[in-house]
């Protein structure tokens, strides 16, 4: 799209004039600041787009005009306008050519002042962009300074969390999110990952606040003038803008080390009982990656912050980590909640992400794909290898669920950066390296991954990068893999079919690639492992395959008991692979093979007898792993047979938490009283939140007195995150009995405070949904009003969307006010939807009092009808016995 700018002197201009402007009328310095870059960009707007959609955009690494060598940040927040004041220190030199202009990234920042340390010709704001001109241009390899002073209210990439919003006052903070590129919406940047270099960030405070950023904490001082405390950090090795990071506020921390590295773990202090359990693995997550990955960690700290309503699960800033809030969890919960997984995740990224960064975003997969496997491998450490490959059968599963996926993990065509954040460059890229460690064998992946570290440590790479010293130390050409992995759609659909060749003792196995064959989906090449375990006998052949059908024969001394594909689990591949009864019992005994026995345990939900429900009963009772046994639960609800029923009820009692909810969810789908009164039973005894939570939530498929009376308890109940009570509003709405409106509002006014934010949401639209067929709506109505004008964001745009469900005309004005503030707004949009809900329901009204009266009339119409047709049998039958021709009652025509 074709941007028309103005001129950089007129943009400048208009921002120094406005800003003192604004300002000596009284304006707050956010409305100030909000105004201002509003007004910007509306001066940077050109015409309106062409409607022909342009084809799509092949992105590549940008130029790097200049390399930057050092980036000071000094900041001043102001947390009650939720505003920041800011100056931004560059150095920098040419990299080949004389440099005229410099281009940075600054979206939304109010530039007032730009100091040189060489002569500026002049600056502006264009389009998003602030160019710095130079007279005259700079030499390749002069090095210079510039200062730029700005403020901002920024919407992205600069987070508050501030009483103002509704978040408690003792928790007062804020953080930062760069990932993709949002670096720039708080200070002015190079923001592409192919760019490198040292920071600082110096923030100042009120005091009883703390900052943390990137590196080394290098000076911490209180100045009783200013009333502020100064933190000022230093990260001496270069990483990109996108991991320049800073969290600052209230904050509570615990202290640990590995080695001569020291590790801390904040949290708001409201949620600081529940740190412990988020933060007890680290030091064994460091540990275990540094003997994996074979580099020492590569920073001077690692410090994780727990934010409120973070913007996503973690993110991996160079030695300081983000993580959401609801990571934190209560021991209560047992192994149904754990911060193992999203630790090991963003501490993998660490070295790769952090200390080698991807060189553009369709190359995301060297970030995200290591720091999946690598979070798997953790969990494979701490569990065992039935625990890893559990983990990446469940990926393989959701990357597999994409059957007709064709973009590629390698894929320059996307619209935005935040575009690459999908599956492909998370679970599947994770497999697409488990696939080169299983061809490569793991010592030798090791020095692959290790020299890839060392060679490219504090730059950024690209895929063709690490392969050229994965075919440097191994010897092997890797283009067909790259090729039909990376560069190339999809994964294999593969047929299996098996026969016994009794007279020649072979056994044929028959393979057939099914997946849509195009320029973007290759026939796949690969290696395949087939274990034949028979009657003396248990050995392997591996096979490659190469084409879209081919039969491989085996001679065998008898006939096979067993056949396993890829028994080591070392290909991305939908298998379908049909096996006798025979074969799938005989894998359901293998006590080393754990996903022979998950899928034997599949395999017999499509036998719906009884010795099948008794082998899955064993199973779900008896197998040592947990993932067998949530597949054996599974599989009896499948078959859905009172066998069936009397199994799950009857392996109730498990240990494992994860198993013990599994379940209770598949009793649930045996709708009978029996099950209500287990569930009942259940919620009264169960200790662990979340598995009462589940229970609850079911119960709204038995409504009755007693489940109604248990659910008006439940509602009265405290728990973790208010889970208890959210879930009794669930079953409530399930249930759709209006009454419940009435106590749940009444519960919102008592125990408003214990309601999350979605907890708040669900009751309102719970509340308006059970109230819509009342005649008088006006309680409902009165009851959600006061919310209109709520601090927290989601739960005034959840009231608003209330009002639609509740469909009371006498809410539109309340509506239309909010909807003035337009389509680009929240609320107006949210307003506008509701509007348009309350009219349809006006519509629905009126068609049904249409229909209403077209059914009286036609009542009318019948009933005229029935008795001009009473006369005419009376005279019919008149006429008859006149003539002596009676017939039989009944028998009239």
């Amino acid at each position: 799209m074709k941007i028309r700018s103005r001129s950089s002197f007129a943009l400048k201009n208009r921002q120094t004039i406005l800003r003192p402007a604004l300002s000596a009328r009284g304006f707050p310095a956010a409305v100030v600041c909000a105004i201002a870059a509003g007004l910007l960009r509306l001066a940077a707007a050109g015409p309106e787009p062409s409607k022909a959609a342009p084809p799509p955009e092949r992105h590549y690494t940008p130029d790097r005009p200049a390399d930057i060598l050092n980036l000071k940040i000094e900041i001043i927040p102001d947390f009650k306008a939720r505003t920041i004041q800011g100056a931004a220190e560059l150095r920098f030199k040419p990299v080949g050519m004389p440099l005229e202009t410099l281009s940075l990234d600054a979206v939304d920042l109010l530039v007032t002042n730009v100091d040189s340390s060489v002569p500026l010709k002049d600056w502006g704001l264009e389009k998003d962009k602030l160019f710095l001109r130079f007279a005259p241009r700079l030499r390749p390899g002069e090095e210079a300074r510039v200062r730029i002073a700005y403020s901002a209210a920024p919407e992205e990439g600069l987070y508050f969390r501030t009483p103002e919003q509704g978040y408690p006052a003792e928790d007062t903070h804020l953080f930062t999110q760069g990932e993709a590129i949002t670096a720039r919406c708080w200070f002015p940047c190079y923001d592409a990952p192919n760019e490198k270099f040292a920071t600082e960030l110096i923030c100042w405070v009120p005091e009883g606040m703390t900052a943390i950023s990137n590196g080394r904490l290098v000076e911490d001082k209180f100045d009783p003038e200013r009333n502020l405390h100064m933190f000022h950090w230093r990260q001496d090795k270069p990483h990109v803008s996108y991991l320049v990071a800073l969290a600052a506020g209230r904050f509570r921390k615990l202290e640990d080390k590995w080695r001569d590295v020291p590790l801390t773990f904040w949290t708001p202090p409201s949620l600081f009982p529940l740190a412990s359990n988020s933060f007890a693995c680290t030091r064994d997550v460091m540990k275990f990656f540094e003997k994996e990955i074979g580099v020492p960690f590569p920073w001077d700290k690692y410090a994780q912050v727990c934010v409120h309503d973070f913007v996503a699960g973690g993110m991996e800033n160079t030695s300081l980590t983000l993580l959401t809030d609801r990571t934190l969890h209560p021991t209560e919960t047992e192994n149904l909640r754990s911060s193992e997984s999203l630790i090991a995740h963003e501490m993998a990224h660490q070295w790769f992400g952090d200390l080698v960064t991807c060189k553009e975003w369709a190359h995301l997969w060297l970030n995200e794909g290591f720091a999946s496997y690598y979070e798997n491998l953790y969990i494979g450490h701490r569990y065992g290898r039935d625990a890893f490959l559990y983990q990446m059968w469940r990926d393989a599963r959701g990357v597999l669920s994409h059957q007709n996926d064709e973009i590629p993990i390698v894929w320059r065509e996307y619209s935005r950066p935040d575009d690459q954040f999908s599956f492909r460059n998370y679970p599947k890229a994770s497999w697409v390296l488990h696939m080169l460690r299983s061809q490569l064998g793991e010592p030798l992946y090791r020095r692959c991954i290790r020299a890839y570290l060392r060679r490219y440590a504090f730059r950024s790479a690209d895929t063709e990068d690490l392969l050229e010293i994965v075919e440097e130390l191994s010897g092997r050409s890797w283009e067909r893999f790259a090729d039909q992995w990376l560069y190339h759609g999809g994964a294999p659909d593969i047929k299996a079919e098996y026969e016994w060749d009794e007279q020649r003792g072979l056994a044929k196995l028959t393979l057939k690639q099914r997946q849509k064959i195009s320029d973007k989906v290759m026939v796949f090449r690969f290696p395949l492992t087939i274990r034949f375990k028979g009657k003396g006998y248990d050995f392997r052949r591996t096979v490659e395959a190469r084409n879209q059908e081919e039969q491989f024969t085996f001679a065998l001394p008898a006939p096979p008991r067993l056949i396993r594909l890829d028994p080591d689990y070392t290909l991305l591949a939908r298998i379908d692979f049909p096996l006798p009864r025979a074969m799938i019992e005989a894998q359901l005994e293998e006590p080393k093979d754990m996903l022979g026995r998950l899928q034997a345990v599949e395999a017999l939900a499509k036998f719906k007898d009884a010795r099948s429900v008794r082998l899955l009963k064993e199973r779900l009772q008896k197998d040592r792993f947990y993932g067998v046994r949530i597949a054996a639960s599974r599989a009896l609800r499948q078959i859905h047979n009172e066998a069936a029923f009397q199994a799950l009820l009857a392996s109730t009692r498990q240990r494992d938490a994860r198993v013990r909810i599994q379940v209770w969810r598949d009793l649930t789908a045996f709708p009978r009283e029996e099950t209500r009164r287990a569930l009942c039973a259940m919620i009264r005894s169960e200790r662990n939140p979340d598995i009462r939570a589940a229970g609850i939530r079911a119960l709204g498929a038995w409504p009755g007195k007693e489940t109604e009376a248990l659910l008006a308890e439940r509602l009265r109940e405290d728990s973790f995150r208010n889970e208890i009570a959210e879930a009794a509003v669930a079953a409530m709405r399930k249930i759709g009995k209006p009454k419940f409106a009435k106590l749940i509002m009444d519960t919102v006014r008592r125990r408003g405070d214990r309601f999350t934010r979605a907890g708040l949401a669900q009751a309102f639209q719970t509340a308006a949904q059970l109230s819509r067929d009342l005649e008088d709506k006006t309680p409902t109505l009165e009851f959600l009003k006061p919310y209109l004008r709520d601090r927290r964001r989601q739960v005034k745009l959840a009231a608003i969307k209330a009002l639609g469900t509740l469909g009371e005309p006498s809410a539109a004005p309340i509506l239309e006010a909010l909807a003035q503030a337009g389509e680009e707004d929240a609320v107006g949009r949210a307003a506008s939807q509701a509007l348009e809900a309350l009219r349809s329901k006006d519509d629905a009204k009126e068609e049904l009092a249409r229909l209403r009266g077209e059914i009286a009339d036609l009542k009318r119409t019948l009933r005229n009808k029935e008795r001009e047709l009473g006369k005419l049998k009376a005279k019919i039958e008149a006429l008859e016995k006149a003539e002596g021709k009676t017939e039989p009652a009944g028998k009239a025509k």
